[in-house]
């Protein structure tokens, strides 16, 4: 960690900041999801870095990236980060995203595909399509977020920190500090990504051309890809593999590290 280095880049009209471990080793990106931020990749890059070099940014309205009035759907964000690949010289780099970082890494390998080499996918937003986003459930959902994070803004540290171990007791202590800082620098505005439209994913997922891995995760345990949503984005792609690792909810990383780098790793190396 100590060797890792920061910056920005100008990209679609904001500033975009990133983490950087460094090296000379085929790129990584790795895309976080909604209210936290780059460093919240901390745990399992530090893990990665020994075979990859990983570049760690913040979304914009997270971190310390700039926080626009508008401009929060998975096109916004592949364009960052179409902007911040191309700004750092990256050679086709993989990408990692989580939740709202998978979308905006499904919307980059659709979008820019000349740009990605694989995308590794954990637990997108992937709902429904009775509960896609811009329905009247996903408005009280990013009103209901919001609400949260203007609470979360005005605690402490030590508070925040107490409550994250009493909401997510089964993480492992070098996830907290990551999660704490995220949720007091993450701009309301950034919630909007819950509330906008964005493509949705029966629309996306045909249209990515790179080998792409769907992580999933128990939905009884918080994960939001069914088992039959993940079937159906298998059947309009034959790029898209799954894999599903067992006795994790949404933050698979967080609650299953081991399993989660073995399936990250394997993939990685097909690509490399």
């Amino acid at each position: 960690m100590s060797r890792w280095s920061a910056g920005s880049v100008q990209t679609n009209g904001i500033t975009m900041h990133y983490y950087r471990s460094g090296g000379n080793k085929p790129p990584l990106v790795l895309a976080h999801g909604l209210t936290d931020n780059g460093l919240c990749w901390k745990p399992i890059a530090q893990v990665l870095a020994e075979t990859y070099d990983c570049v760690m940014p913040d979304a914009r309205g997270h971190g310390f990236s700039s926080a626009p009035e508008s401009g929060y759907t998975n096109a916004d964000h592949a364009a960052d980060y179409a902007g911040l690949i191309e700004a750092l010289g990256l050679a086709r780099p993989a990408v990692l995203g989580h939740s709202m970082g998978s979308g905006t890494t499904t919307q980059l390998a659709a979008s820019y595909p000349q740009l990605v080499r694989g995308a590794l996918l954990e637990d997108p937003p992937w709902r429904p399509r009775s509960h896609a986003s811009g329905g009247p459930e996903s408005v009280e959902r990013a009103e209901a977020w919001r609400a949260d994070i203007l609470s979360k803004n005005q605690l402490t540290i030590s508070a925040l920190l107490a409550k994250g171990r009493i909401e997510r007791p089964g993480w492992p202590d070098a996830e907290y500090d990551g999660w704490t800082a995220a949720k007091q620098q993450v701009d309301p505005k950034a919630l909007d990504y819950a509330r906008v439209s964005s493509m949705p994913w029966w629309e996306m997922v045909p249209q990515i051309k790179c080998p792409t891995l769907l992580i999933t995760a128990d939905v009884e345990k918080g994960a939001i890809v069914s088992q039959e949503t993940a079937e159906a984005v298998a059947a309009l792609n034959s790029r898209v593999q799954i894999a599903h690792i067992p006795g994790a909810g949404h933050s698979i990383r967080r609650e299953q590290p081991q399993r989660y780098l073995a399936v990250v790793q394997a993939f990685l190396a097909t690509l490399y």
